[in-house]
């Protein structure tokens, strides 16, 4: 089993990168596992308390149960994935299964600041995007998929997103083997990742 880390900042286009990394691959030899997943349940927060939740400080994420989770997968045995509603902050009552895969791709903003995590990843790839583009996408995916207005999304930026990925996320670049700019617009640093992977698997094209 191959275990990679792929984060970055919010907005840097993890999620792209993961997805064309898959696609390059053979779909019943990879899973994916997000970090979003395992944000720690606060639907019984009233919604005053909610628009507070600092979604980019790690004490947000349930990483215990992550890194369970990943433990479970390395012994070959199945999971159960949580699953997480930005709308009510709040875990769904149904959750993902996930059977081991030879490819386990773990990625999320926060991923690198868990030192136990770390140790199980066999390659850490950090996704870096000028902040510009960073807040547009933020502020787009605030506005279409998460139920903010554009002043609240301004707001949260630059109270919780600014100064955390500042914090907490951009030092955990140093802990990155690959670094692959402007996310996935970068073709060639995806096509030297997936290289990488199917060297390790013994996958020919």
């Amino acid at each position: 089993m191959y275990i990679i880390g792929i984060a970055g900042g919010s907005g840097s286009g993890k999620t792209s990168v993961v997805k064309q990394v898959v696609q390059a691959l053979p779909s019943e030899r990879v899973r994916v596992i997000s970090q979003d997943s395992y944000y720690c349940d606060n639907g019984h927060l009233t919604q005053e308390e909610r628009e507070q939740i600092n979604f980019d400080h790690p004490s947000s994420i349930e990483f215990s149960l992550l890194v369970e989770h990943i433990k479970q997968l390395k012994d070959n045995k199945p999971i159960e994935m949580p699953t997480y509603s930005y709308i009510t902050c709040a875990r769904g009552k149904e959750t993902i299964h996930i059977e081991p895969g030879e490819v386990i791709i773990v990625e999320g903003i926060l991923i690198f600041t868990c030192p136990e995590l770390c140790e199980l990843l066999d390659l850490k790839v950090f996704v870096d995007t000028e902040a510009d583009d960073r807040i547009i996408r933020i502020i787009q995916r605030d506005v279409n998929e998460r139920g903010r207005g554009l002043d609240k999304s301004i707001r949260h930026y630059e109270t919780y997103v600014k100064p955390m990925h500042e914090m907490f996320i951009e030092p955990t670049k140093r802990l990155a083997d690959i670094i692959i700019p402007v996310g996935g617009h970068n073709l060639k640093g995806i096509d030297i990742l997936t290289s990488k992977i199917k060297q390790t698997l013994n996958i020919t094209d």
